[in-house]
């Protein structure tokens, strides 16, 4: 197993909450030098700065925002490992009164939020052989009816991260895709996950999966059944050389 953590500069959208939160303390735990906290109010960072004082730095970030996101990457140019962590979600039927502007919503912040980040990153991550650690779920590979438009919206987001995975393969840049089932945090509580595994189950699984170099990690119980019944179709196809 590698040291994949030791001395690295991390960066977290979504830090001051739920996975996010864990994943700062993960990091840090496992010898991260600097933690930026990325965050759309910084105010919300007070108890995470008070606990590490200058090992973390809150930046003001909002993933639907591109000009926010460009601004983020020149303050953050030392960033080794990037943690798009950022995300909602919408209890939306495909037959629910405002399912078009929910899924709306939600490509803007799931999807192109990712695509902004990638892109606003791009270079720093190339120059200092980085990583991309991609929050997606197990609804980016199973769709379930009453959260469909944020399914479709996490399995665009799945599309994205393989997209830049390969356009990345050559560039020093690894990436990895997380897949976490119902996870006991804020938003998995609104969706009534009450009595799911904590979210420091994804945030350990994190640093497992960058110590080893995988593309994929499924966290918890019920992302570890999706995992065994995907993974021979991830190994034949998603992870393989095939080209078109």
């Amino acid at each position: 197993m590698g040291d994949a953590i030791k001395g690295k500069v991390a960066l977290v959208t979504g830090a001051n909450r739920g996975i996010g939160r864990a994943i700062v303390d993960s990091l840090l735990t496992n010898g991260a030098a600097k933690v930026y906290l990325a965050v759309r109010k910084p105010e919300s960072a007070k108890e995470i700065e008070a606990q590490y004082g200058d090992k973390v730095v809150t930046l003001a970030a909002d993933v639907a925002d591109t000009a926010s996101i460009q601004h983020l990457a020149t303050q953050a140019s030392d960033v080794d490992i990037l943690v798009n962590n950022a995300g909602i979600m919408h209890i939306t039927s495909p037959l629910s009164e405002n399912s078009e502007e929910s899924l709306m919503e939600q490509i803007n912040v799931n999807v192109f939020g990712l695509m902004r980040v990638a892109n606003a990153f791009s270079d720093i991550l190339e120059r200092n052989k980085g990583v991309l650690v991609q929050l997606n779920s197990i609804a980016s590979v199973k769709t379930f009816g009453d959260i469909a438009t944020y399914c479709a919206s996490k399995a665009a987001a799945y599309s994205i991260t393989q997209g830049l995975k390969d356009k990345w393969s050559d560039k020093g840049i690894r990436v990895l895709s997380v897949h976490p089932g119902p996870i006991g945090t804020e938003m998995g509580n609104s969706a009534g996950f009450e009595g799911a595994p904590e979210a420091t189950v994804v945030s350990e699984a994190i640093i497992t999966a960058l110590n080893n170099g995988d593309f994929h990690t499924f966290p918890d119980p019920v992302a570890k059944q999706i995992e065994a019944a995907y993974q021979s179709f991830s190994d034949a196809i998603i992870t393989s050389d095939i080209s078109v």
